[in-house]
């Protein structure tokens, strides 16, 4: 088989669609490993920022990039044609929700249909962007078949799930296990060839489906999991307990325990929105999922919550809400990264606005922000002045570069949502936690 041969031979030229968080350290990873790798994205400041060699990506370092680049191992284009000259296409593309909580597979289509007229025989496809159960078989199958050219036969097609941790210093593209189950056997192994050339381990699956439901399901295990403690938080605070407190003194037990946080909800690109993938795909078939549903409304209603909190501290102050100067500290959705996708701080900033608060943040990675009701808002400065001039500060997002001793010296009051003044000796008087 002469894909087996090039890919065992590292001649393969693999092709990405799609160059965000996932698409762009796959394919340098790829390059890392031997391949050439061209990126296809409809987005010119992406591919003229790749030719340069620049990265926009915080897991992908400029330097690997660049010297991939310099190497003429790492490419990238706006013209979908190139596709043709690839052996293994690998689509990357955001899989959005609507405002109706449907799935939004549009990019995805987009993709295929690119795909479609160029697709040759020998020709490997592998779907990693998140989605229901039987999108691989039913939306991408159908269109490439529909070429004349048979799945397993005459092209590969597979799914594989992107396991991206944005920021996590430890596991990366390389080093976490890829889920892969193709459409048939031999799309299977060829997958798995493919990835295990660049990746440390692959783990084959039966189908496509379980692949697919493989990542839902990892997803709706941590929202779920996140809604619990949260309501676990919402309990301890009626009963005068320190909800973190009891988590650390619960995580000793050596078994049958794993620690989960509470916090201002959930954000990012899969946590808030993987779940609704799994229960929209049920509700097709007259399933309800009372899990997700559940998660979704507690997690959904925690920056209520966090907004509740500051309207008591600030009372306690003898202040309203409206007119309160305001700090929120830290807005992407997880800590040290630029992310702000599905942010919780984007609910808080929102409703504390509404109530009239006079709104500012402050983020390393994050000059300006715009909340969905369509304000805009700059960062400010981190000043002990700013600070001082603040009635409230709310630390939503703890990333690891801020100073909290110092933060405390210089606040009136802080919210803390996330436990980060742990340990913090400096004016506990000022503190409320979540």
């Amino acid at each position: 088989m002469e894909l087996k041969q090039r890919i065992l031979s590292r001649r393969a030229r693999v092709g990405v669609i799609g160059l965000g968080y996932v698409g762009l350290p796959l394919a340098v990873e790829f390059c890392k490993s031997g391949f050439s790798a061209v990126g296809f994205d409809v987005d010119k400041k992406k591919v003229d920022a790749i030719r340069k060699g620049r990265s926009y990506i915080a897991d992908v370092s400029s330097e690997d990039l660049g010297a991939e680049v310099s190497a003429r191992r790492m490419s990238a284009t706006t013209d979908f044609a190139q596709l043709a000259s690839v052996d293994a296409i690998i689509i990357c593309v955001p899989t959005p929700l609507r405002k109706t909580r449907d799935p939004d597979i549009s990019y995805i289509v987009a993709a295929v249909d690119q795909i479609a007229p160029r697709l040759k025989k020998g020709q490997l496809v592998v779907l990693e962007s998140t989605t229901y159960p039987g999108t691989t078989e039913e939306v991408i199958l159908p269109k490439l078949q529909a070429t004349g050219l048979v799945v397993g036969r005459d092209f590969y097609l597979a799914f594989s799930p992107e396991r991206v941790d944005p920021g996590n210093p430890k596991f990366k593209t390389k080093n976490t296990p890829k889920v892969v189950g193709g459409v048939t056997p031999a799309c299977t192994r060829l997958a798995v060839l493919l990835y295990g050339a660049s990746v440390d381990r692959v783990v084959p699956v039966s189908s496509t489906r379980s692949a697919e439901m493989i990542k839902l399901l990892e997803n709706t295990f941590r929202a779920v999991n996140i809604a619990l403690v949260n309501e676990i938080a919402l309990m301890c605070e009626k009963l005068g307990i320190s909800v973190w407190e009891v988590i650390d003194a619960a995580a000793t037990k050596p078994f049958g325990f794993m620690p989960f946080y509470p916090g201002p909800g959930i954000g990012g690109h899969c946590i808030p929105l993987d779940p609704h993938y799994l229960s929209w795909k049920l509700k097709t078939l007259n399933f309800y999922s009372k899990f997700i549903e559940l998660a979704a409304e507690i997690n959904g209603s925690m920056p209520e919550h966090v907004v509740k909190k500051v309207g008591d501290i600030l009372n306690d102050d003898g202040k309203a809400v409206r007119g309160s100067r305001v700090l929120v500290l830290g807005v992407a959705y997880k800590r040290d990264t630029n992310d702000v996708r599905e942010s919780p701080a984007l609910d808080v900033i929102k409703l504390l606005a509404e109530r009239g608060a006079k709104i500012l943040f402050h983020d390393p990675a994050i000059e300006s922000l715009r909340v969905e009701d369509g304000a805009a808002y700059k960062r400010s400065p981190l000043t002990a002045r700013i600070l001082a001039s603040a009635d409230c500060v709310v630390i939503v997002t703890d990333h690891s570069s801020y100073d909290y001793e110092w933060v405390l010296r210089h606040a009136r009051r802080v919210l803390d949502t996330r436990n980060a003044t742990r340990g913090v000796k400096t004016h506990p008087e000022r503190i409320a936690r979540l």
